[in-house]
């Protein structure tokens, strides 16, 4: 008997995955009940509460207890020798240590009364539409394995990152744009592209960057002279050498994601440089995100595209504000930062809500870990905090989240969270549980076996859900 008819069925669908391409190969298997999971790609496992999510990333590890968990114990410890005792230490957490208060004033606003630093002055306006969150708790003190976890919950990156899963989880509402768009700073967060990869899913499932400056995408438009049908044409040439090649090629799933992306380009080409021009915004809806402020015009603008983005079907948008690192000065980099992200912030939660918008969107702000109540870096008038990784403030607004509340708490010094902590993966199972995900259900047949953004599973954090 002939080695091709001995092949088992599970290797005719090897066979069959070199031209349906991973994506369709894996649901495939999963369908078979692999494990006893299922993955139906493109549809919603739960009744989902957000459609989309703009995720806010504030690169460099914004400090809790400077923003939105003020400790007042540290107020009468101040300068007080310090020494720490855990073993999760950065390399600057060498030395003696000292007590640091925050040199912020902190008020209640709302009508729930969340706290939060005075100068967060214009998010105060739009405290009841939010819940923060801080029980939240990560495993690495450094920053680009902290921002791995945070974006993929894999500490050494190559994992798929939270946006490509929802993005493979849901598929798109808006086929001429990604379904995941990223809004970097001109500098790449540290660990680069890889948190927005793609990981181990097809390649068309990664985040695709739209740069701040010059053109947002490079080479997105044809040469000049070229016209739209020639561009077609030639297109269609391509795709069909590249199925012929596909069909004789085994486990060729980037090829097959290449086909997909030339194609997305060529829809994007029409759809792209509308979206971006902000001209056709009324003078209120600029001012609101503050574009045209010089403080706030950068993000403002990144902010309002977001909504725009969302507004167009695309599932995922993450935007970046970065250098919140602050080991030392932390009350004039602080307070600089806050005072270009807080007007832009607040504008997109009231802008989303005015538009019916907000219910059907998640919006999530977090760094990728907390600051310590100790500096270690510099004396005198130069207080900072170093990397905390047992102790964060995270805060979600719209999509179902439990809006006006304060979840969780740390200890009296900010060093721990002590109530309602949990591991960022049941933060990750808990937004993709609010997008109508199943951690358990959304996995993908890799490495010979089925994995999960979670890694290993987690649970639902139920207290941030409304």
């Amino acid at each position: 008997m002939s080695t091709e008819r001995c092949r088992n069925r599970r290797e005719v669908m090897y066979s069959l995955g070199a031209s349906l391409g991973s994506v369709a190969f894996s649901a495939m298997l999963s369908a078979e009940g692999e494990n006893g999971r299922k993955n139906p790609v493109g549809m919603p496992h739960l009744a989902a509460r957000a459609r989309n999510c703009i995720f806010l990333m504030m690169e460099g590890g914004p400090s809790h207890i400077d923003t939105f968990d003020p400790k007042p114990t540290l107020g009468k410890l101040h300068l007080k020798e310090f020494q720490r005792t855990d073993k999760m230490q950065s390399a600057m957490s060498g030395g003696k240590r000292y007590y640091v208060a925050s040199p912020f004033s902190f008020i209640k606003a709302g009508k729930c009364g969340a706290t939060m630093a005075r100068n967060w002055s214009h998010l105060a306006q739009v405290a009841d539409d939010i819940c923060f969150y801080r029980g939240c708790q990560v495993d690495s003190v450094n920053h680009p394995t902290a921002m791995y976890q945070m974006n993929t919950g894999n500490r050494f990156g190559g994992d798929p990152s939270l946006g490509s899963w929802v993005s493979y989880g849901l598929g798109t509402e808006n086929t001429n744009l990604p379904g995941f768009v990223v809004l970097p700073e001109v500098s790449f967060p540290q660990g680069g592209a890889a948190n927005w990869g793609n990981g181990f899913l097809s390649a068309n499932y990664q985040g695709t960057p739209l740069r701040p400056n010059g053109a947002p995408i490079l080479d997105l438009l044809p040469p000049t002279g070229v016209t739209r049908d020639e561009q077609r044409a030639n297109l269609d040439l391509l795709a069909k050498l590249n199925r012929q090649h596909l069909e004789k090629a085994f486990e060729k799933d980037s090829l097959a994601a290449r086909m997909q992306n030339y194609e997305l380009a060529f829809r994007m080409q029409s759809e792209v440089p509308g979206l971006l021009d902000i001209k056709d915004e009324d003078r209120n809806t600029l001012k609101l995100y503050g574009v045209g402020e010089k403080e706030t015009d950068a993000f403002g603008k990144k902010c309002l595209l977001a909504r725009r983005l969302v507004e167009k079907g695309v599932r995922f948008v993450q935007l970046y504000a970065g250098t919140w690192d602050s080991h030392d000065y932390i009350e004039k980099a602080h307070g600089n930062l806050v005072s270009q992200v807080d007007k832009p912030i607040a504008g997109l939660i009231a802008d989303l809500k005015r538009r019916g918008m907000l219910e059907n969107t998640l919006v999530i702000w977090c760094g990728e870990f907390g600051r310590s109540p100790d500096n270690g870096v510099r004396m005198g008038t130069a207080f900072g905090r170093d990397h905390n990784p047992k102790a964060m403030t995270v805060w979600l607004a719209g999509g179902g989240v439990n809006a006006g509340h304060t979840i969780g708490e740390t200890d009296e010094l900010g060093a721990e969270a002590v109530e309602c902590v949990h591991h960022v993966r049941d933060l990750h199972v808990t937004i993709l549980k609010l997008l109508g995900l199943d951690d358990a259900r959304l996995t993908y047949f890799h490495g010979g076996r089925f994995k999960q953004l979670s890694q290993f599973g987690g649970q639902v954090i139920k207290e941030l859900l409304a």
